[in-house]
């Protein structure tokens, strides 16, 4: 193979080869097998090792790269739990027993029951991720399983988090992540604070994880042996584990064994580390530091769901707000996590279930556009037709509550419901487009409460970024400049996640002598999207949030009008016995 002159390459994975400019040589990606059943979402770690073995295969061929090119790699993952056995073949974590289903995706909510048994408790350690655990996170998966799928919990030898796992199958070093074990274990990555710096770089024992916290809610057994089920030693993102990459691993990648291998990060926040640093020269703050210009942003990474990441030099605790997360994302720095459970996937639900959809999407298949392109055409000409003074005034009568999979913040309430107000009888595509535009207003009004709620509690948050699939909808962006009041910048790579895992990467490779370093140099501003400057662009805005705000208190007054309604119905029932 020609490589054409490439100097170092850097491999992130999921998979994207990086130049020493961060700039995208080539991508791949592979299909990966999901299994669904109401709140249970289940995947295989073998299949998706044989998608990223694939994957990285395609991208080399692709981007024309040698192996030898490639000098250090890193894995960026979702936050789902694997759970694998002594010799590291999978344990069912499935009602079915399929030994394959080893795997509980991030999104399964079937631990529901375990995060509020778990909350009553008001754990110390809860205070570091809102105030409480969201079934998203991984101690209720863990207590589910323990009471549900008693052979497979007595099986399981390794629980790990995905993107640890696929650095442990590389490597064969089961030490895990500060990005992690804080965000979604509970560990405590500040009892570092004092002992070490990112320039340290070693395996760290793991003495951030709370033992009473974990026999408090019937998982004692899981610190039995040092932590050896859920972590024995933790390290700073980036940092080299084992010997690199083994023997068998680089066979199965097609690259050279001893590649260095960084200490991975989930993808969420792979995605915050390839977009922090891509600030234009037009848009960086001269009066103040670096450290203190960083602590200025939020990065939206906008897929099937969206994570608002911000970071801060003290910790600053937010109810209902996921963090402070000590080194989670950016080494020493204290992480601030919001989120939104479903947006990209809550698109796709609101326009596939419509019935001008089908007809829709072969129009879109037939001028080679994406069915959402179409959408904002559609809008642009409603907005000429109907003589509106600006296309978001088109949704007046349309009002959405996007709580389709439960409110992850700043209300952290899983059981909030989805909301749509204002529907007719009209099954026309013009009604898909306006549904559309108010179902990205109402993600874009729920973004606004999780910033003014930030900074309400400490943040100075002025400045988003954002990246991932929904970053290249630029109706969906403006909207959201609109709506915050924020200029977005949108990086020169579009693929953030996939830079934040190479940059892994180069920092194991030594390339850098820390994740920032690397952010600085291999982050890269594109187009910045400002808010509009109509007046009555924010005032409609402004009157819609209020109403946006609204229709979660109608919700929590409806749900209490009908829990006091079942229980009066209940105990004259039972009075008449």
């Amino acid at each position: 193979m020609s490589t054409g002159g490439i100097g170092a390459v850097f491999l992130g994975v999921d998979v994207g080869l990086f130049d020493e400019k961060g700039k995208l040589l080539g991508s791949a990606s592979s299909p990966i097998q999901i299994w669904k059943d109401k709140d249970c979402i289940e995947q295989s770690s073998t299949d998706i090792w044989h998608a990223v073995c694939a994957a990285v295969k395609s991208a080399c061929s692709l981007a024309n790269v040698a192996p030898e090119n490639v000098v250090g790699l890193g894995f960026a993952a979702t936050c789902s739990l694997v759970a694998v056995d002594a010799d590291g073949s999978p344990v069912s974590v499935s009602w079915s027993g399929d030994a394959r289903r080893n795997i509980i995706v991030w999104m399964d909510h079937r631990a529901v029951d375990q995060a509020e048994r778990i909350n009553a408790r008001n754990s110390p350690v809860l205070q570091y991720c809102g105030g409480g655990v969201s079934p998203e996170m991984q101690a209720p998966k863990l207590l589910w399983v323990k009471e549900n799928l008693q052979e497979s919990w007595t099986m399981v030898c390794r629980w790990m988090d995905l993107s640890d796992w696929l650095a442990y199958r590389a490597t064969g070093d089961d030490t895990r992540s500060l990005c992690t074990t804080v965000c979604k274990w509970t560990y405590l990555g500040h009892a570092h604070m004092e002992q070490w710096k990112e320039s340290d770089s070693r395996d760290m024992e793991a003495c951030g994880w709370d033992e009473v916290f974990w026999e408090e809610i019937g998982l004692g057994d899981l610190v039995e042996g040092n932590h050896a089920k859920i972590g024995r030693s933790v390290a700073f993102p980036g940092h080299p584990l084992g010997y690199g990459l083994t023997p068998i691993a680089a066979k199965e990648l097609g690259l050279l064994p001893g590649i260095p291998v960084g200490t991975s990060l989930i993808d969420a926040h792979a995605g915050g580390v390839g977009v922090m640093e891509s600030v234009p020269d037009a848009e960086s703050k001269a009066d103040i530091s670096d450290e203190q210009a960083i602590c200025h942003r939020m990065v939206l990474v906008c897929g099937t769901s969206t994570c608002h990441m911000a970071v801060s030099k003290n910790k600053l605790f937010i109810p209902g707000v996921w963090g402070p997360f000590w080194s989670a994302m950016v080494p020493e720095f204290w992480l601030t996590e919001g989120g939104q459970s479903a947006t990209g996937a809550l698109l796709d639900y609101i326009v596939e279930n419509h019935a001008a959809a089908p007809l829709l999407a072969n129009h879109a298949a037939s001028q080679s556009i994406s069915i959402y392109e179409l959408l904002n055409r559609i809008l642009l000409l409603m907005t000429h037709e109907q003589n509106v003074g600006f296309l978001s005034a088109l949704t007046q009568d349309t009002h959405v509550l996007p709580d389709f999979h439960g409110n992850r913040s700043p209300l952290a309430d899983p059981k909030s419901k989805g909301v749509i107000c204002g529907l007719t009888l009209d099954t026309s595509d013009k009604h898909l487009a306006l549904l559309y535009l108010a179902t990205i207003q109402g993600i874009g009004y729920g973004t606004r409460h999780i910033v003014e709620h930030c900074n309400v509690h400490g943040h100075k948050i002025d400045t988003l970024l954002a990246c991932g699939g929904l970053a290249k909808n630029l109706l969906y962006i403006q909207e959201h400049a609109d709506i915050t009041g924020c200029p977005i910048i949108l990086p020169r790579e579009n693929e953030s996640v996939l830079l934040g895992a190479a940059v892994l990467g180069a920092v194991a490779a030594k390339k850098y002598p820390g994740v920032r370093d690397a952010m600085k140099s291999l982050n890269a501003a594109g187009k910045v999207v400002y808010p509009s400057s109509d007046p009555r662009v924010k005032k409609y805005h402004d009157a819609k949030y209020q109403i946006f705000r609204s229709l979660y208190e109608q919700q929590l007054s409806h749900r209490s009008a009908m829990a006091q309604a079942l229980q009066e119905g209940s105990m004259a029932a039972a009075s008449d016995h």
